[in-house]
């Protein structure tokens, strides 16, 4: 953590900064002694307690975990320690009744000296003498997640303060160059590691109210570090989730929200509404909003309203997954009954359905009659006796439910309640569709009708400017050689089937994600299900090597008395309809489609058990994201294109589904709820939400983007869509033309085979930038459905096929080394080259979601078949094509040299190919490990013994390293540093066998092997 003048500087006004905010700064504090001497006084000022030096060591081990999320419960809860009379001291480590009546202190240049780590802090903030935020400070442009990496490399150093000293209670990073400021919550390592895929924890930036951004230092400690506001933010706004054992900051947006709520609810001024967009967690705010509600002594209960028995599920889930048990299922009315009447404080938050509670309050109801028949109390006679108590009702995606009579029902039986809706898609006059009748008036009923007023907005437009969620990049479909369509003109399906075969690959980046297909109606789902079969057949009889898409369908039956598919149905205006026409006829088509996926799938589903198919069918597209040959089961595991009616267009989220195919007809919130369902952010690899429109939509897309962009009416577009393929064709040769330009400036021609004569690691650094940019815009390209022929021939001039594959080899070899040099910094944790330690290579950029190791092994029989005379891949060409992939980085020698040994038109087939391959491999290892073994001095049968038990338990023994050595005879002094050359060679080889998984006990040996 290397400090040069500037960033001093830096240090030093942050410094003078939050001492204006009245913190006290403790520059007597440098070491962990000092650390923990502080902390012990403040302990025992707050719990009036006086330890002895034994108990106080003994309270330090009993309270210092690797555990982030045990160290995070137990600074929040109030926690027990025997004394040495065996006496019990309650006690918490801070103030938790009231954060701000804590002591809040800065410490800078703090070292933390452990067993193997020799760390320095930049700023730590202690609240009563216990750190919970640090502060790292950057003078270059870095990049947040670069920041965020280095941080997850110290917490990863054997030995460091984050796992054996006070610093396992850090709640928060912080990380800044002044200008930019960027937070994000500590984690336990599978929460806060860096996977292949390269998707990371959230990162976040704070914002105002009406979400402009505070970035810069200054104002950010203003509005963050102030120390009430982050006592608050620590023991408010952070979620702890049980389930997943994990650290959640709630964005700037969601406590606004949650501030709007109770502040509302404490001025006791109305009911109001939440306007969040889909995809920014709204789940995560009520929840927090509702349980702040439940130390609020003067209301009585605080209901979580619903709508639909699998929403009703899911939201149990989701807040269980908050805190467990939290929320308690409700099965019937006569349970919501109970817990109504309950005085129990846990049954103050509950979670129940719109249905539930409307059938509580309507005299008319079957369970009602019968109970006047019978002479017992009503559930409404029931529920007089809490009819004037204060009851909170929250409503997730209230526009959908509550234009009903249950909304009034409420409201006139609980005359003291407030009732706040939360909604993505508000209902303005523009898109309400239902009226309410007043006199001889008809008004149209709003969001705004039933909530009086909007308590907090963020937008669509807030969600794509923050990259929480992506753009769209709408292809309004026109068939070549005929006239473009009227608006809501249908194509034949046929036509539409012929161009989504043809545009599929390339929207979904090479079947790396997934896609929808909305129909107008049941009988054209199965039309296109049909035609989908026809077409495909037909193209596999042409073309033996065509890999068939993998369709599925999702449609209900018809409900038939069947409870839960009405209730399914109820949020599905056109199935229902459907199904009154030709029930039989469309519950035979769905049965076929049934029985073909559970041919597919191997699966077992049948109609009669709907529901267990749709989430069967909900699960195969989440499923995506893993590799054919990891999955569990055998056949073919993803579907490719689900073909839908109006079910999945609404609150389905997948990371992987990036493309909505539409042939029906949307508007309004309709409209932007089902493009929604594409623009979940996941990585590099998937830019943007892909809309593919067969009807000429324009003018609704347009309308849409009017009404649900906010305030930023008159930027929407730009904002919402992805620019055109022009402009992001000249932002391509624009890269293409700076790479070029540096290679000159370096005195080498812009070509790939001069990559490897530059000189210097700076000069490296920046072909990796550039380069990166290149590739970034090719990926975006890739993806594009609506390039022309003339476009494609301009991509293909600014950077032939051949050169961006020869390219992407190098950068992946000249990335590799960069990044073994971040791996290893220098003594003392400073890295030697701060222009390649700010470096964040993206190497998923790199990685095709087409080549895979299978693909590679068919095409290296393909090559071995063939007639040396007729060549259609070469030796050379398969080579560049297995070095410009990232997933071979850990052997592209090996696969590379294999394929050198290898004879033209030796006709090896797939199987005998990898055979030859896993050979080619153990006769390398061996002789590896025999040179190895040469060199060090030792038998190769001992080093190969002491490798394979390692590799079999991924367990690294510092005691077997000791028996490797000990027939050398040496004395500890030269054995310590003959271990260390030893181990300096192994790491490698080891981290290689292990492909990606960590081997316990190494990292000790890692970072004194490097040094």
């Amino acid at each position: 953590m290397a400090m040069i003048a500037p960033e001093r500087q830096l240090e030093e006004a942050l410094v003078t900064k939050l001492r204006d905010l009245k913190y006290e700064y403790r520059d007597d504090i440098r070491d962990r002694n000092e650390l923990e001497a502080n902390f012990r006084a403040k302990f025992e000022a707050l719990n009036r307690v006086a330890l002895t030096d034994g108990e106080f060591q003994r309270l330090l081990d009993e309270i210092v975990t690797p555990d982030v999320y045990r160290a995070a419960r137990s600074l929040r809860n109030r926690e027990a320690f025997i004394r040495d009379d065996g006496t019990p001291l309650n006690y918490t480590l801070v103030n938790i009744k009231d954060w701000c009546k804590n002591a809040f202190e800065i410490v800078n240049q703090l070292r933390i000296n452990t067993d193997n780590s020799h760390h320095r802090y930049d700023v730590i903030l202690l609240i009563n003498g216990v750190p919970v935020v640090q502060i790292e400070l950057k003078t270059l442009g870095i990049s947040p997640r670069r920041a965020m990496e280095q941080i997850v490399d110290y917490k990863n150093d054997p030995g460091n303060g984050y796992t054996k000293t006070l610093l396992c209670f850090v709640q928060l990073f912080i990380v800044s160059n002044r200008a930019e400021t960027w937070y994000f919550a500590n984690n336990n390592a599978r929460h806060f590691a860096f996977d292949a895929d390269e998707r990371f924890l959230p990162i976040y930036q704070f914002a105002a109210e009406d979400n402009a951004k505070i970035t810069h230092l200054d104002d950010f400690a203003d509005r963050f570090l102030a120390k009430c506001t982050l006592g608050q933010m620590i023991s408010k706004y952070m979620v702890l989730i049980a389930s997943e054992q994990k650290l959640l900051m709630m964005r700037a947006y969601q406590i606004y929200a949650v501030k709007a709520i109770v502040d509302c609810i404490d001025q006791n001024c109305g009911n109001g509404y939440i306007w969040h967009t889909t995809g920014s967690g709204k789940t995560l705010t009520s929840f927090k909003a509702s349980t702040l509600l439940k130390t609020n002594e003067s209301i009585h209960k605080c209901l979580f309203v619903v709508d639909r028995k699998d929403l009703d599920r899911q939201t149990r889930e989701e807040f269980n997954r908050f805190q467990e048990n939290c929320v308690e299922e409700n099965t019937n009315t006569a349970a919501l009954v109970r817990r109504l009447e309950s005085d129990d404080y846990a049954d103050k938050v509950i979670v129940t359905t719109i249905q539930k509670l409307g059938l509580a309050l309507d005299e008319n109801s079957k369970h009602n009659k019968q109970s006047i028949a019978q002479g017992r109390s009503t559930f409404k006679q029931r529920l007089e006796q809490i009819r004037d108590k204060r009851m909170v009702f929250i409503f997730d995606e209230c526009h959908r439910s509550q234009f009903g009579e249950n909304h009034k029902a409420i409201k006139e039986f609980f005359p003291n309640s407030q009732l706040f809706g939360f909604t993505g898609t508000p209902i303005f006059e523009d898109n309400a569709t239902i009226k309410q009748i007043e006199g001889d008036a008809a008004t149209l009923r709003t969001t705004k009708d039933l909530f009086q007023k909007e308590l907090h907005a963020y937008t669509i437009t807030h969600a794509i400017e923050d990259r929480n969620v992506l753009r769209f990049h709408v292809d309004y479909y026109k068939p070549k050689d005929a006239p473009a369509l009227t608006p809501g003109q249908t194509l034949a399906k046929q036509a539409v089937v012929q161009a989504i075969l043809d545009k599929h690959d390339a929207a979904t980046g090479g079947r790396r994600f997934n896609a929808l297909l909305a129909t107008a109606s049941i009988n054209d789902a199965i039309e296109y299900y049909e035609i989908f079969k026809k077409l495909q057949a037909e193209r596999q009889s042409v073309d033996a090597e065509c890999v068939p898409l993998k369709i599925a369908a999702v449609f209900s039956p018809p409900a038939e008395g069947n409870k839960d598919v009405q209730q399914i149905q109820e949020d599905l205006p056109q199935e229902k309809e459907d199904n009154r026409h030709d029930p039989e006829g469309k519950k035979a088509a769905l049965k076929a489609i049934i029985a073909e996926y559970n041919r597919q799938y191997d699966t077992n589903h049948d109609i009669n058990n709907f529901d267990l198919y749709y989430q069967d069918v909900q699960q195969r597209i989440k499923d995506q994201q893993f590799p054919n040959r990891d999955l569990a089961r055998k056949g073919q595991e993803k579907i490719d294109i689900t073909i839908v009616v109006d079910m999945l267009l609404t609150g389905f989220d997948a990371k992987f589904l990036n493309t909505l195919y539409v042939d029906k007809n949307l508007k309004h919130h309709g409209l932007i709820q089902a493009f929604s369902r594409t623009n979940r952010v996941l990585n590099a690899t998937k830019p943007y939400g892909h809309i593919l429109d067969f009807r000429n939509q324009q003018d609704s897309v347009d309308a849409a983007i009017a009404l649900f962009s906010g305030a930023h009416g008159d930027r929407a577009r730009e904002i919402w869509l992805v620019d055109k393929a022009p402009v992001v064709i000249g932002n391509f040769k624009q890269a293409v033309d700076d790479l070029g330009k540096f290679m000159q400036s370096q005195g080498l021609d812009a070509t790939p085979d001069q990559v490897t004569n530059l000189m210097g690691d700076d000069a490296r650094a920046q072909f990796i930038k550039r380069f990166k940019e290149v590739q970034r815009l090719q990926t975006q390209l890739d993806q594009y459905t609506d390039l022309t022929e003339e476009q494609r021939e301009q991509i293909e001039q600014a950077l032939p096929n051949d050169d961006l594959r020869a390219f992407r080899g190098v950068y992946l070899e000249t990335a590799q080394r960069l990044k073994e040099q971040q791996r290893t910094p220098a003594q003392g944790g400073e890295p030697d080259n701060p222009e390649v330690d700010q470096l964040d290579f993206e190497f998923v950029l790199f990685a095709s979601a087409v080549i895979d190791y299978d693909y590679i092994m068919k095409l290296i029989a393909k090559y071995s078949g063939q007639d040396p005379r007729k060549l259609t891949i070469s030796r050379e060409q398969l080579i560049g094509l297995i070095q410009s992939d990232a997933k071979f980085l850990g052997e592209r020698e090996e696969i590379t040299e294999y394929v050198r040994s290898l004879k033209e038109g030796e006709g090896l087939d797939e199987a005998a190919v990898r055979a030859g391959y896993e050979h080619f491999k153990a006769v390398k290892q061996v002789k590896e490990i025999e040179l190895l073994a040469q060199v060090h001095g030792l038998t190769a049968a001992s080093l190969a013994a002491f490798i394979d038990t390692i590799l079999q338990r991924m367990i690294f023994n510092g005691e077997q390293l000791t028996d490797l050595m000990e027939p050398l005879g040496l004395g500890w002094r030269e054995r310590r540093e003959r271990e260390l050359a030893l181990m300096n060679d192994l790491i490698p080889l080891l981290n290689k066998r292990a492909h990606g998984r960590e081997i316990s006990g190494l990292n000790a040996y890692e970072h004194g092997a490097a040094r």
